[in-house]
């Protein structure tokens, strides 16, 4: 049987990432994952040029960021592995990137480059890599190989049984299963005996009732800068982001971001021009022209959601100088707060992660091991931390894997 000082399950970015930084401590790594490809995620991330971390995370502040049932627990590691330590990897390897906006990071040929990047990482630890190799069965041995008082794991694979002091799992969450996302590592949560945070689909777009959807169906497409909110006074969570429209609801970054606070019956409220004084816009047109209102209003939103808008009250459907005050009081109200409730979400197929996952009361937040169970880790989206879109999910599993690979046994 071959040994190893650990056993990596899921070469995504967390696991690659880990393998890379426990290989190059001298540390005797196995990287294992089912899937055909490495990293498919980081492939497909950011319209194929990986979105690979945000300038603009605050380590100190995390809670800010980042969701789940107690976000201070990623403190440490964000503030030990930081974006400047990525960033100063990704030059080190010489792959050219810039910033779209709002700190977020792209590389700027192709995701490939931070692949190679990190498989360039683990050949630089001597990492030995099976893939597609599949897990069959994991066992805890009270004392393995190495000493009688030393814990060790018994892995059976597709290629022969392992054992190794420690184990690490990076098999990533639920989303986009066409990609080979599983609950392997919430099933070897539970294996253990390891408190999981209820699953749902997270950055996602939001699906509405179909006969009341219908009036702004025939606007998919159409995209446009508002506030997206929900919750109220210190539960609020807002984002200024672009919205778009979809055949079934809402999606684009505004809605991805607040999907992630957004829990099933609970309201949103959009402003669909958040830079315009509508009220004031509206009077002043009244004052001066005498086209229809649809067409004043195209000139401060896009002009299919003004003819969408306008067809919703008969005294909208007027030239805008014979409208009442009152009218267009309310128009300019409903504008700036558009209230609507999703019925769901477009589920994991389409969400970018997972939120919940394994409970972090159950971790060491400097190390990511499992506090009652020796010799067992959980790094990057298996764990209940889910950052913002723009790069804040990378950060994470970069981090939480540094935080494991420096803390892992030799």
């Amino acid at each position: 049987m071959q040994m190893f000082d650990v056993v990596i399950v899921g070469a995504g970015a967390a696991g690659l990432f880990c393998a890379g930084q426990a290989g190059q401590r001298g540390l005797k790594v196995l990287l294992i994952d089912h899937a055909g490809k490495v990293a498919e995620k980081i492939r497909i991330s950011g319209g194929g040029r990986c979105n690979f971390t945000n300038r603009d995370l605050d380590p100190v502040a995390p809670h800010k960021q980042f969701v789940g049932q107690n976000p201070q627990f990623c403190r440490s590691a964000l503030s030990r592995y930081t974006p400047a330590d990525f960033i100063a990897l990704v030059q080190k390897h010489g792959i050219a990137f810039h910033e779209k906006h709002k700190g977020q990071l792209f590389a700027d040929r192709s995701a490939e480059d931070i692949i190679a990047m990190l498989l360039a990482e683990c050949a630089a630890g001597g990492v030995t890599h099976w893939q597609p190799c599949s897990v069959k069965n994991i066992a805890f041995l009270a004392s393995g190989a190495y000493a009688s008082s030393v814990s060790s794991y018994q892995i059976d694979t597709g290629r022969g049984s392992v054992q190794a002091r420690s184990l690490v799992i990076a098999t990533g969450g639920l989303s986009i299963p066409k990609i080979g996302a599983t609950d392997f590592g919430y099933r070897l949560a539970q294996q253990f005996g390891i408190a999981l945070v209820e699953r749902r689909p997270g950055l996602v777009p939001l699906t509405f009732d179909g006969a009341d959807w219908a009036p702004y169906a025939q606007l998919a497409g159409l995209a446009l800068p508002v506030q997206i909110s929900t919750g109220a006074k210190k539960a609020r969570m807002a984002f200024d982001e672009d919205l778009l429209f979809t055949h079934r609801g809402l999606s684009g970054p505004a809605v991805l971001q607040i999907s992630s606070y957004w829990q099933e019956g609970q309201p949103l409220a959009i402003n669909l021009a958040p830079t315009v004084d509508l009220p004031q816009a509206l009077a002043q047109a009244k004052a001066r022209s005498r086209k229809l209102i649809a067409n004043e209003l195209a000139t401060l939103v896009p002009s299919r959601l003004a003819d969408a808008w306008a067809q919703r009250e008969a005294d909208w459907q007027r030239p805008i100088n014979e409208a009442s005050d009152k009218a267009l009081a309310r128009l300019a109200g409903q504008l700036a707060r558009w209230e609507l409730t999703p019925t769901g979400t477009e589920g994991y197929k389409k969400a970018e992660v997972t939120l919940g996952g394994i409970d972090t009361r159950a971790l060491s937040q400097q190390t990511m091991e499992c506090k009652t169970q020796p010799g067992l880790y959980f790094i990057g989206e298996v764990v209940d931390v889910t950052g913002w879109l723009g790069g804040y999910n990378f950060q994470w599993a970069w981090a939480s894997a540094h935080a494991c690979a420096q803390a892992l046994p030799a």
